[in-house]
């Protein structure tokens, strides 16, 4: 069976990134995350991500911007794919509801955390700057045509 999992990197203006810890009774319990979740029949990437951080922290998505993805296999019968997104959010308080807790971290502190092992990779990119999802996020709304009404 392949999942497909949609996450979302959300970066306030003091450049502190959104992470969220896995309660003790999930499966991988205690290790850190991104915020989303497994993408449902029928939906967009889009649609799933803006469903998952309306239910896990109780705030609206307003755009994201796909920056990375990852392909891992549990056995011979079992796949997922996490597609990362850079995203803005339009609420700056949060509900967090599935979380065990939630921390604002600077890039170069995501390394102090035990991370699921599919995002280890892009705390490694955006640890060390290569990725950086506000400025993902600002030469992308730079790039689209402007809207007309």
């Amino acid at each position: 069976m392949h999942v497909q999992v949609v996450t979302a990197i959300i970066e306030r203006e003091d450049r502190r990134i959104l992470i969220g810890q896995r309660r003790k009774g999930d499966s991988s319990p205690l290790k850190w995350e991104f915020p989303g979740g497994k993408v449902k029949t029928g939906e967009s990437d889009e649609q799933a991500l803006a469903r998952e951080i309306r239910e896990e922290l109780g705030v609206t998505l307003v755009r994201c911007v796909p920056v990375s993805r990852v392909e891992q296999e549990y056995g011979p019968a079992d796949s997922f794919s996490v597609t990362f997104f850079a995203a803005s959010i339009l609420e700056s308080e949060l509900h967090p509801g599935p979380f065990e807790q939630v921390q604002w971290v600077l890039p170069r502190e995501l390394g102090d955390y035990d991370f699921l092992s599919a995002n280890r990779r892009l705390v490694a990119e955006l640890a060390t700057g290569r990725i950086k999802p506000a400025e993902i996020l600002a030469a992308h709304d730079s790039a689209s045509p402007p809207e007309s009404h």
